[in-house]
């Protein structure tokens, strides 16, 4: 797929400066991201390394107790790998506190449930240390809204956004990222045995094709299936892009000030 193919070094290069000047710019020397062992999470990390001081930099590591040991290990190798600082909050008792009253929950709120919990720590971590949270989402997983809204899609800044799952992997081996970590199955580690890839329904090569050309190149229902997507694929990424648009955007806001409003009257009139 050489149309996803990117200049590794030339991207770490803009996303280490992205990530320097806004985090100046919103006023602050420090940042904090969720660190969880996956390929996301770990690039992030090394760019912010490389982009700040280490000692300016936090990984909290959050699991749950069905989280795979492994993440848990590989999170803390990246942390020693890098020198940054770290905390770990174990956010079992929290999730099942909550879910006390409700023991028939299916896994998919309690797996949000996670998400939330840990971005409360990171947002709590924040306001303490005066340090920017920074995202960790991909541009593949925010087109299908495959994220938890104010959970693992909630920042400050995203460095990854723009750029697919597959490309994330370019990088990563640019970065130096240890191998067992990008050639392991991409899982938000929800429940036990999740993988994206199963959950989802498509592998991730042949999703991000597809983005490609129906996002970047605008390609037509009919012209993707002379590409050989089968029509069931293409309705269902489509579909999905639309109905999760909300959690890509601000909340939309009712607009009254482009209208005159009085109280004598009933209804707005333009």
């Amino acid at each position: 797929m050489s149309f996803l193919k990117i200049d590794p070094e030339l991207v770490s290069k803009i996303l280490q400066e992205f990530l320097f000047t806004e985090t100046s710019k919103a006023g602050f020397k420090k940042v904090v991201l969720g660190l969880s062992g996956g390929i996301d999470s770990t690039v992030v990390a090394y760019l912010c390394a490389n982009s700040f001081s280490p000692k300016d930099v936090t990984a909290l590591i959050m699991p749950y107790r069905t989280s795979n040991p492994e993440n848990m290990k590989h999170a803390e190798t990246i942390v020693k790998n890098l020198k940054i600082n770290s905390e770990i909050h174990d956010i079992s008792e929290m999730v099942d506190a909550f879910y006390k009253s409700d023991p028939k929950a299916d896994k998919v709120r309690q797996g949000n449930k996670m998400a939330r919990e840990r971005m409360c720590f990171l947002y709590d971590y924040s306001s303490k240390h005066q340090a920017l949270v920074i995202g960790t989402s991909n541009k593949t997983e925010l087109m299908l809204g495959y994220g938890t809204i104010f959970g693992d899609l909630a920042s400050a800044i995203n460095p990854l956004g723009d750029l697919y799952k597959t490309q994330i992997w370019q990088l990563a081996e640019y970065l130096g990222i240890p191998k067992e970590i990008i050639e392991k199955p991409p899982s938000a580690d929800l429940w036990s045995g999740q993988t994206d890839e199963e959950e989802i329904g498509y592998t991730y090569d042949k999703i991000d094709t597809l983005l490609h050309y129906l996002i970047d190149l605008r390609y037509s229902t009919e012209m993707l299936l002379d590409l050989g997507f089968s029509a069931e694929m293409i309705q269902d990424i489509q579909k999905r892009i639309q109905i999760y648009q909300f959690k890509r955007r601000p909340p939309v806001i009712a607009k009254l000030s482009n209208r005159t409003i009085n109280q004598d009257f009933k209804y707005c009139r333009d």
